[in-house]
Parts: structure tokens; sequence; C-alpha cells
């Protein structure tokens, strides 16, 4: 049985896209390294939106990972970075990472809004744009 997270984020302005990018990279090195992760990819849709979507041979290990490293420092910062957050979990059969698409609807149908200081009016709403799937995954683990 995997633990499969998607999480969408939005960055709200240009002026955090430098540490939020080099945040990313750090998080990426530690996810490809963390134990329990099964497999792990990521993709920049339009408007400064990143998806991740992670599976997990437990629920400890996806928590461990999100509180530890550079990950859970970063957490807090997304607060002021973005206007958008969601994240949504669930637990499936095989560790295979679902389409975006099918995390898209996962996340609308069990996912939640993430507290964000500025949100947008979509993250008011919890309105989710569908990805762009013509553009590149980039597969971390």
């Amino acid at each position: 049985m995997a633990v499969v997270s998607v999480t969408r984020l939005r960055v709200r302005s240009w002026r955090f896209m430098p540490a939020f990018i080099f945040a990313a990279l750090r998080i990426g090195k530690q996810t490809a390294q963390a134990e329990g992760c099964m497999a792990a990819k990521v993709f920049r849709d339009r408007r400064n939106a990143f998806w991740t979507c992670t599976s997990w041979e437990s629920e400890a290990a996806m928590k461990a990972f999100m509180r530890e490293g550079p990950h859970g420092a970063v957490m807090r910062k997304l607060l002021e970075w973005c206007d958008e957050a969601s994240v949504a979990h669930w637990t499936q059969e095989e560790s295979e990472l679902p389409s975006w698409g099918e995390a898209h609807r996962r996340m609308l149908r069990h996912g939640r809004a993430s507290k964000v200081n500025h949100p947008s009016d979509a993250q008011k709403a919890f309105r989710i744009a569908e990805p762009d799937e013509s553009r590149a995954d980039q597969t971390l683990k």
C-alpha cells in the first residue's frame, strides 16, 4: 500500500522566485534521498504554479520528510511566498504516481487549501485550474 501526496503552490511574485527555486532544488535532493519515498515528480505549470507528486511507504515516512530538512524549513516561508497552496493525500495499492490530470481530479475531490498570508480569489474559492499536461515532468526518484 502506498501513500500518495500531491501539492500545488503558486508563487505570488517574481521577487520570491529565486529563493523558491533554490529551496525547490534543495528539497528535490532531500526527496531523492528520503527514507520511505518510492517515487516523486514535479511539474511547473502556468502562472508560476508548481505541482509535486510523491508516493511513500507509509504516512509516518511522508510526515517525517515533511517536517525535516529543507522541506520543513521552507514550509513557513511559503505562507508569504505563495498566494495559492493546496494538498491532497490518499492511499492506493500501487506505488506508481498518477497522471497530472488524475492528481488534479483527486485534489479537487479530496484536497484542501493550505494557509497562505495573501490568498488569491482562486485560493479563497478553492478553484484550481487543470494542469497543462503538455509540459514535461521531471521525475526525482
